[in-house]
């Protein structure tokens, strides 16, 4: 009898908690869908094939949500969590992860626990909304950069 208690309270517990998340997600969707996100990446990867460039690609949300990522073969084994940091301050800012490093060197704004100071992340704006980041990790920050705003401009703005 116990037992049985315990795992319908469990099941309520678990109902309610999903209930909630799915309630959060939908007052506030991804604006960045998988096509756009698709778009960026093609643009992004295409650039950085062209250049001989073995890097990581990431593209999220708004929110910092993952919506798309490659890891072209012979990227190194820590592209993917430079990348993910540099989104992760994209996401939190609005700005690029260079502006952000230059701005809290300056003490203008604080740091965003986890995030890194140099360039390859950017911000995707449509009609003046941010909507996402593309970050890239793997060679010069300058030229993960390059790699970045390939993809953000085919589908939005890197500025507001």
């Amino acid at each position: 009898m116990t037992r049985r208690f315990y795992k319908y309270v469990l099941s309520a517990l678990l109902f309610c908690s999903s209930a909630t998340v799915f309630a959060q997600g939908a007052d506030d969707p991804s604006l960045m869908t998988y096509d756009l996100a698709t778009t960026a990446m093609v643009a992004s990867e295409a650039y950085a094939r062209d250049k001989g460039w073995n890097v990581t690609i990431l593209i999220t949300d708004q929110h910092n949500n993952p919506v798309m990522l490659r890891r072209i073969d012979g990227a190194g084994a820590r592209t993917f969590a430079f990348a993910t940091s540099k989104a992760l301050v994209v996401t939190q800012t609005g700005l690029t992860s260079a502006e952000y490093g230059n701005r809290v060197e300056a003490g203008d704004i604080e740091a965003v626990e986890g995030g890194v100071t140099f360039a390859g992340g950017v911000p995707v704006y449509r009609n003046g909304q941010l909507i996402g980041a593309v970050a890239t990790s793997g060679v010069r920050a300058a030229q993960d950069e390059e790699v970045s705003l390939a993809g953000a401009e085919t589908i939005g703005s890197s500025s507001n």
